[in-house]
């Protein structure tokens, strides 16, 4: 038996790059997958469904897993309800939602445009925000009707949300609050069976190719470490039924490296019985600083 055989897989963003590998390593372990998107350019722009149609086509001609295309757009709280009715129509339940659509528009701050910072969290957090929550109706639903439930989200975050990306003030912001919506997520739908979890990913995409050039270039050795496939092994046992002790979690992933991250903690701290005065907090402050672990750089500084 596949691990994911009989499961329902929804991933947005699925024509290419790392939602293609996501779609085709589910597919490779017995899932039915919905391979949503719309075709836009990586700037948002245009529509072309040939791309979705082309994974689908190589999925259903592999004779394990099965796949339909949908072309909606996941920022529409209407056409998300649609994507996920369709997966029910399609192959009767629905089990694992992965949010990878995404777009980029790279500035540093001083220049950025009201416009391109509503843009990156339309598509970022309004799209995690709108098909998760359908898909959590049908899974309370189900509960409800005395179903069992193990359903997954899976989000993705990004290293540029988890410790800033020089250029990238809107694609940071809007990744750094997928991981926390992921946490919220985490503590509150455990209780009808829903996990959640989130990734950050580092391998060669479009999005990727443009902004680290160097890094995502191949360099001829026998393991492409920045090979998007890489990813999918941990994304797909996150929407087997095998990962249902596993929420709450982010994930940094690149080639063969799997990484838990530990997130925000408390670290070194001085208080007194009494409140400061402003002129002695100075001190206090930096006598903190040369305690604290050394922090992670901001991309690209």
């Amino acid at each position: 038996m596949t691990l994911c055989e009989g499961r329902t897989v929804i991933i947005t963003g699925a024509a290419r790059g790392l939602g293609k590998a996501y779609a085709l390593g589910f597919a490779a372990e017995g899932a039915n997958v919905v391979v949503n998107d719309i075709g836009t350019s990586l700037a948002g722009e245009g529509r072309d469904t040939s791309a979705a149609d082309a994974v689908v086509a190589e999925i259903n001609a592999g004779g394990v897993g099965k796949a339909i295309a949908n072309y909606e757009d996941v920022t529409d709280w209407d056409a998300a309800k649609r994507i996920v009715d369709a997966a029910i129509a399609a192959f009767g339940d629905l089990h694992v939602v992965v949010n990878n659509a995404g777009i980029v528009r790279d500035r540093m701050f001083v220049s950025a445009t009201l416009d391109e910072w509503d843009s990156t969290m339309h598509v970022h957090l309004r799209g995690h925000f709108c098909i998760a929550r359908h898909a959590v109706d049908y899974w309370r639903g189900r509960q409800k009707q005395g179903h069992a439930v193990d359903a997954r989200i899976i989000n993705t975050t990004s290293g540029a949300g988890l410790q800033g990306s020089i250029a990238q003030a809107a694609y940071s912001t809007a990744k750094g609050g997928i991981a926390s919506l992921t946490l919220v997520q985490a503590a509150e739908l455990g209780r009808y069976g829903i996990t959640a979890n989130a990734l950050a990913p580092s391998a060669r995409t479009r999005m990727t190719e443009q902004a680290f050039a160097d890094k995502m270039a191949t360099g001829g050795d026998a393991f492409d470490v920045m090979d998007p496939a890489n990813i999918a092994p941990t994304v797909v046992w996150l929407g087997s039924a095998e990962s249902a002790h596993v929420t709450g979690c982010v994930f940094e992933l690149e080639g063969g490296k799997i990484m838990l991250e530990d997130g925000w903690r408390e670290g070194p701290q001085v208080g007194k019985q009494e409140k400061w005065a402003p002129a002695d907090v100075g001190r206090a402050v930096d006598a903190l600083l040369g305690e604290r672990s050394e922090p992670r750089r901001v991309w690209g500084s």
